[in-house]
C-alpha cells in the first residue's frame, strides 16, 4: 500500500528534522520544507494528503501557505504548529480551515496522534487495521480487541505490536525495534522495551495460535501460526 505522503513546513532546522524522522519511523513518507515559500512550491508539484504548517516562517508564513492550499485543494487537511497561544491566531486559523491548532512546545507523540485522527475523518486509508487470530488490532485508535476483552493500549505499545505484525514470523533484532518504535538505540530504552514485550504477551495470552518469542541476545520472533 502506498505511504501516506505529508508536507512539513518548519523553519526550525533541528525541530523540523526531529519531527520529520519520528514522522517516518511511523510510516509516513515526509517531505520537509523549511519556509513558506518552499513550501507552497512543494506543493504545488507534488499531492500530500496532509500539511503541519508551522505558522511563524520566513518569505511566507503558515497562514498565507495554507490560504493558497486551500484554494489549490479544498480538501487537503492541515495543521498549524505555533509557538502562539493568542486567541485572534487561533481564530484566523480556524477560518482558513485548519483542522487542528497544536502550540509549541508539544509531545511529538501527540502530533502523530493528531495526524492519524484527521487522517481517519477524511477518509485516508493507511495500514492499521490487523487480524490476528481471534482477535483484531486497530492502530489509528490504538485498540486490540479480543474474544476476551478490549484493550486501550499506549502509543508506544501499539507501535510495537504494529512493528511485531509488519515483520510477522521473522527475526527482528533489538537495535532494529528501537530505532524504528523509540527512534534510536539505547541501553535504557532496551529495558523498557523488554516490558512492553511482557505486556502484549499478557494482552494475547488467550491467542494459542499467537506468541512473541525472545532469541537471546539478538531480537524477538512475532509467531502466529494460521
Amino acid at each position: 500500500m502506498e505511504k501516506i505522503k505529508i508536507l512539513l513546513a518548519e523553519d526550525d532546522p533541528d525541530l523540523g528534522s526531529i519531527l520529520a524522522q519520528y514522522l517516518e519511523i511511523q510510516g509516513f513518507m515526509v517531505t520537509l520544507a523549511r519556509d513558506g515559500e518552499e513550501a507552497w512550491e512543494m506543493f504545488r508539484k507534488s499531492a500530500y494528503n496532509i500539511c503541519i504548517l508551522d505558522v511563524m516562517m520566513p518569505k511566507m508564513d503558515g497562514f498565507e501557505v495554507a490560504e493558497k492550499i486551500s484554494r489549490q485543494s479544498p480538501d487537503t487537511p492541515f495543521i498549524f504548529l505555533t509557538a502562539k497561544s493568542l486567541k485572534e491566531d487561533r481564530i484566523r486559523g480556524l477560518k482558513i480551515g485548519a483542522d487542528d491548532y497544536i502550540c509549541k512546545p508539544f509531545e511529538v507523540d501527540e502530533l502523530v496522534l493528531r495526524v492519524n485522527n484527521i487522517l481517519k475523518r477524511s477518509g485516508v486509508q493507511d495500514e492499521n487495521d490487523f487480524k490476528i487470530g481471534q482477535s483484531s488490532f486497530n492502530f489509528q485508535e490504538l485498540l486490540l480487541t479480543t474474544p476476551e476483552e478490549a484493550n486501550k493500549l499506549t502509543l508506544k505499545e501499539g507501535m510495537l505490536l504494529k512493528y511485531f505484525l509488519q515483520h510477522e514470523n521473522k527475526l527482528v533484532k533489538r537495535e532494529e525495534i528501537l530505532t524504528e518504535v523509540w527512534g534510536e538505540n539505547d541501553y535504557f530504552l532496551g529495558r523498557s522495551m523488554d516490558v512492553f514485550v511482557s505486556r502484549l504477551r499478557k494482552f494475547l495470552a488467550c491467542e494459542e495460535t499467537v506468541s512473541i518469542e525472545t532469541v537471546r541476545g539478538t531480537g524477538f520472533i512475532f509467531r502466529f501460526r494460521a
